[in-house]
């Protein structure tokens, strides 16, 4: 590659960008270099452009490690609109004679995206090990250290990956990276040489409100008026499947002129996917969530953030409220707080970890496979039940176990002692995790009790400053909602559901 090469001009050519937004230049030029770089940018700033871009320009594959089907799904669809035809998105959607296909044909792509827990598959594995990986990436990188700890382990298995493929260079992006979780990203890549770019997440025209209410009927009061006065994208968060479900119901009925949608990962794929597009194409007005819903979604007319339960952690919070005001105008996150609400983030920790209780019950039955002479590797989803524990528990507990050398696919055996200390490892690693969640948990207690300006701590741990705004800062700087003038989005014309659209074809409504 040429250095005379104006990455401007390749950006304008392949993506109409006259311009770099903040960051995306000099982390495109470290990657051209063949570096490993580590990218923090806040959110709705296109972190996707620092890997689209080399991925036209290097002469190999770039491989992407995504956490959504429908985010990959939604960043192949928008690259084929700008004619990057050689991208594809491999998903447990493709059935099995589809996926053989598109493996034996890898190699007319130059932009392959998949799951952490699909990278992990031997026949996978053997096809990109043909190809020349120039650039792997781990999008949304801050997953490696929230979720791959408990909820999707396979996350910490990418080092591995990475050595079977030959160790390419390794570009992680995140929009809420501590410089714990920085550092916990490098370490389980195993990448010490990382050059890091690290920019102010401090999202401006986002103003910040947490409202102190008595019980959830005020906190639905709240939302109705704002809403009821302002018809605008929102997004409405829960900790709770079955709150957001209700809450939704409840909104279409006091909200009768909004479309109301819930959204969770309860729900079937197809399902999540439609809400998703609908949402997207201004065809839903409001979206009651849990987590489950919004990472990496483009929509940049989102005006409201509520929160009707808060988030175990900052970090959450900082990548929710990020989904508003992508166009750059003003939006409003509004977190609702009552007292009691904080024995759900408490519940979902204890949820996650195995107790004392359960680690004695996986232990003997572990131990009594041995015994009998069993493979430990036998039937571990048969295992899951008989130690009644959850999926997100057996997990934590088996990851930790195939780190410590047992649970492997050829089933060792391991003496007594073997499995003492192993169990001993896991209970060492559930405390400091504990320890861990606790800690960020009381920070975002803290936060939300704080007696100065929001936006000052609600960064602290990510940078060094903050910006005071003189109008629209958050509600302890005496920001005043009710004045709040959203850009109104006009919407599409568009059939609600599939009984309508059924009717318009068969009765000619």
């Amino acid at each position: 590659m040429s250095n005379t090469l104006s990455l401007e001009k390749e950006l304008e050519q392949y993506f109409g960008y006259s311009a770099f937004r903040t960051g995306q230049k000099e982390i495109v030029e470290d990657v051209m270099k063949g570096n490993d770089v580590l990218g923090i940018l806040p959110t709705g700033t296109g972190k996707s452009i620092c890997y689209q871009l080399p991925a036209r320009l290097l002469e190999g594959v770039t491989l992407v490690v995504s956490p959504l089907i429908s985010l990959m799904m939604d960043q192949v669809k928008e690259l084929k609109a700008t004619n990057f035809k050689d991208a594809i998105a491999i998903n447990s959607f493709l059935d099995y004679e589809k996926r053989k296909r598109l493996y034996r044909n890898l190699h007319q792509y130059k932009l392959i995206y998949v799951s952490p827990e699909i990278l992990q598959q031997k026949e996978l594995q053997f096809y990109l090990k043909k190809l020349t990986i120039s650039l792997f990436v781990v999008d949304e990188a801050h997953c490696i250290s929230q979720w791959g700890h408990e909820f999707r382990p396979d996350y910490q298995k990418l080092r591995q990956v990475l050595k079977i493929l030959g160790e390419p260079p390794v570009l992680a992006l995140s929009a809420t990276a501590t410089r714990e979780v920085q550092k916990d990203i490098i370490s389980s890549l195993n990448r010490p040489a990382m050059v890091k770019h690290i920019f102010p997440m401090d999202r401006t025209n986002i103003a910040l409100s947490v409202m102190e209410v008595q019980n959830n009927e005020e906190k639905i009061e709240v939302i109705t008026q704002l809403l009821k006065e302002k018809k605008v994208p929102s997004l409405i968060y829960f900790s709770s499947k079955t709150a957001a479900e209700s809450v939704s119901l409840l909104l279409s009925e006091k909200l009768p002129n909004h479309r109301v949608a819930f959204y969770h990962g309860g729900m079937e794929q197809m399902d999540r996917i439609a809400i998703q597009q609908q949402f997207m194409n201004d065809q839903i007005d409001i979206i009651c969530c849990t987590s489950a819903f919004g990472m990496g979604i483009n929509k940049n007319n989102i005006r409201f953030v509520f929160h009707y339960h808060f988030p175990g952690q900052i970090e959450s919070y900082i990548q929710e409220i990020g989904r508003a005001g992508r166009d750059g105008e003003q939006s409003i996150s509004v977190l609702l707080y009552s007292r009691q609400d904080v024995f759900l983030p408490k519940q979902m920790i204890d949820s996650e970890l195995p107790s004392d209780e359960d680690l004695m019950r996986v232990y003997r039955i572990i131990k009594s496979y041995r015994e009998e002479n069993l493979s430990l590797a036998k039937e571990l989803e048969e295992m899951q039940s008989l130690m009644e524990i959850s999926e997100v528990q057996w997990r934590f507990i088996s990851s930790q176990l195939e780190k410590n050398g047992m649970f492997i696919e050829n089933g060792l055996k391991y003496e007594q002692s073997k499995i003492d200390e192993a169990f001993q490892h896991v209970k060492k690693i559930r405390d400091e995790r504990f320890i861990l969640k606790q800690s960020k948990l009381y920070d975002m207690l803290n936060w939300i009790q704080s007696n100065e300006c929001l936006r000052k701590n609600l960064y602290a741990k990510f940078q060094d400053s903050y910006t005071k705004l003189e109008t629209f800062c958050c509600s302890y700087c005496g920001m005043n909602i009710q004045s709040f003038t959203p850009v109104q989005t006009i919407n599409k014309p568009s059939i609600s559901s599939w009984e309508k659209k059924l009717k318009r074809i068969l009765l000619g409504e």
